[in-house]
């Protein structure tokens, strides 16, 4: 039996692995798909890192340089396959956890492959595990086409179609973008909550840059350093229907894992009136699409950019470690003291890029793993163990 197993083959599932393995710890990883990266694989055609390249490696491999400074989906993918070689994981694709249960001082997963038995378990099955549609009345028989944002490929079905994408966070933007790009004849975008907006590089300064040095300022200076920008850069959008969020950017990043909107392209196109914006949508009715300023209207499609859930509460929810929400109380390298040696990585939708914080992460969770190991043996003798490297942070024990 391994003595760690990572329950997901993702970016932070990878990094974690890698991180594990190489402070001598035997490591396998399980995930349920049928690939490394599944949840980079089922994205939208035109989706890109937000990060650049040189802010999104995981510890250990480098991002290559001829994939750009924006990393397209297919070379994430390809990046992520790399890595797991590189690092010589063991990685056991179409094996499916079902629950993690205490074993004594180890944990059980159980599996549709079978038990697995292992002393540490690392859960980074992500934020994109489960698609999030919401429960609209009448949309069950609704005429037109309804679909998830996760089954959105392109824009070659609704070349010449009316469309409503409901929800303007970042997939829902760079779908209504590729549809306004791409051909379609309207293209709505439906706002239940006006979003906080960031541009993705300003005078040549990437927006993830900012938030490193932001992210550790209390969230009152940062979001009124955030509120400042705002006006210098995007300016009132509330002629075009966007109001000025009133709430804070970082306030939501902490308490809602909502990240602000990195815009490429969808307001200009909105100023330049090739997409409008509309009141949220409430429910259906036959051809209809119901608004919530009491508008009826008749579209062709509709794609729902509703987000996902995290999915853990048949996984690990009997053990009491997840808030109200679903969310898992600690993570990165913190266990909960009613879960030891069980480490969440993942989870968070950080300022700073979600690739850069999974390394971060999984150098914490190696270091937190290592610690625990060798504590009764340092107990016991009284002694130090050996340095341990874990990619650029030494590790003294």
């Amino acid at each position: 039996m391994p003595e760690a197993v990572v329950v997901g083959a993702g970016p932070a599932g990878l990094a974690a692995a890698a991180m594990l393995q190489r402070g001598g710890v035997e490591t396998v990883v399980v995930d349920r798909a049928d690939g490394v990266g599944a949840a980079w694989r089922g994205h939208y055609d035109r989706l890109h890192l937000h990060t650049v390249r040189w802010l999104s490696g995981l510890p250990g491999m480098r991002i290559p340089r001829r994939y750009g400074k924006w990393v397209a989906r297919d070379d994430v993918v390809r990046y992520l396959e790399a890595y797991a070689a590189h690092h010589n994981l063991e990685v056991h694709l179409g094996t499916e956890v079902d629950r993690i249960d205490r074993n004594g001082e180890r944990w059980a997963l159980h599996t549709n492959e079978g038990d697995l038995d292992a002393t540490y378990v690392v859960v980074a099955t992500g934020h994109n595990h489960i698609a999030a549609m919401p429960e609209w009345p009448g949309a069950d028989t609704y005429k037109g086409e309804l679909l998830h944002a996760r089954d959105y490929r392109n824009a070659t079905p609704y070349v010449g179609k009316d469309v409503l994408v409901v929800g303007i966070g970042n997939t829902g933007a760079e779908i209504a973008l590729d549809l306004i790009e791409s051909g379609a004849a309207q293209v709505r975008v439906a706002v239940r909550t006006p979003p906080h907006i960031v541009f993705r590089q300003q005078n040549g300064i990437a927006n993830p840059i900012l938030g490193i040095l932001f992210r550790h300022l209390p969230v009152p200076v940062f979001d009124r350093i955030a509120r400042q920008l705002r006006r210098i850069t995007v300016g009132d959008l509330s002629e075009y229907g966007l109001e000025t969020p009133t709430e804070g950017l970082y306030l939501r990043v902490k308490r809602d894992d909502s990240i602000p909107l990195v815009d490429i392209g969808f307001l200009a196109a909105l100023k330049a009136g090739r997409t409008s914006i509309m009141p949220a949508v409430v429910g259906f009715d036959g051809e209809d699409v119901l608004l919530a300023d009491g508008q009826r209207i008749t579209v062709d499609a509709v794609i729902a950019a509703t987000g996902y859930r995290r999915g853990l509460e048949p996984l690990v929810g009997e053990l009491g470690i997840l808030d109200d929400r679903g969310r898992p109380r600690r993570v990165g390298g913190r266990a909960d003291p009613a879960a030891p040696n069980l480490y969440f990585t993942g989870f968070t939708n950080p300022v700073s890029g979600a690739f850069r914080e999974s390394g971060i992460d999984a150098r914490r969770i190696a270091r937190a793993v290592l610690r625990s190991r060798h504590a009764g043996v340092m107990d016991a003798l009284r002694v130090s163990v050996p340095r341990i490297t874990l990619g650029k942070q030494p590790v003294r024990q």
